[in-house]
């Protein structure tokens, strides 16, 4: 595996996991105010992202790379309101956005058409992940400011179920 690729991936994990803590933190919030189907829809969203960390990972033991794991930033987001950790999470996604479309270019110029292919179902995920967080941003903003109306996407998010990533269930 290419040094850049197999650096980046590594890395990856790492930044997985620490989307893992940020969006713990952003769950512990919404509990502690009282919004119990946020905090649901957060904590899955950590589920994800550590199953993320896990994909990569596996990558590289399925490549013959060895993993470095590495110490994981602790979250350092204060909230004042509820749109925020809304709009936090919409900004961290497209940071990792970022990240993904950096580990492919690396992928692109060493030719590692593998590494491309394997890179795919991360970008697919990273489109879901954006409009998602945008969605959620909207209906707070038209939503968010009539408690009747702020109970019932509570509600919805609530409702959400976890699901093992196709990454992890064909392994």
């Amino acid at each position: 595996m290419d040094k850049k690729v197999y650096e980046l991936i590594n890395d990856q994990i790492n930044k997985e996991l620490y989307s893992a803590y940020l969006y713990l933190s952003f769950a512990d919030y919404y509990e502690e105010e009282g919004l119990d189907g946020y905090a649901n829809w957060y904590m899955i969203q950590a589920q994800e992202e550590r199953d993320h960390a896990l994909i990569f990972r596996n990558y590289l033991h399925e490549n013959g790379e060895r993993v470095k794991l590495l110490a994981i930033d602790m979250p350092d987001k204060e909230f004042s309101n509820f749109l925020e950790p809304l709009e936090a999470g919409l900004e961290h996604e497209k940071y990792v956005t970022s990240l993904i479309n950096d580990i492919y270019s690396a992928a692109m110029e060493a030719k590692d058409y593998r590494a491309m292919k394997f890179l795919d179902w991360f970008i697919e995920e990273q489109m879901e992940e954006e409009d998602t967080a945008d969605d959620m941003i909207t209906k707070m903003k038209l939503f968010g400011g009539d408690a009747r109306s702020l109970y019932e996407l509570d509600q919805q998010y609530a409702a959400r179920v976890y699901s093992v990533p196709s990454p992890l269930a064909n392994a």
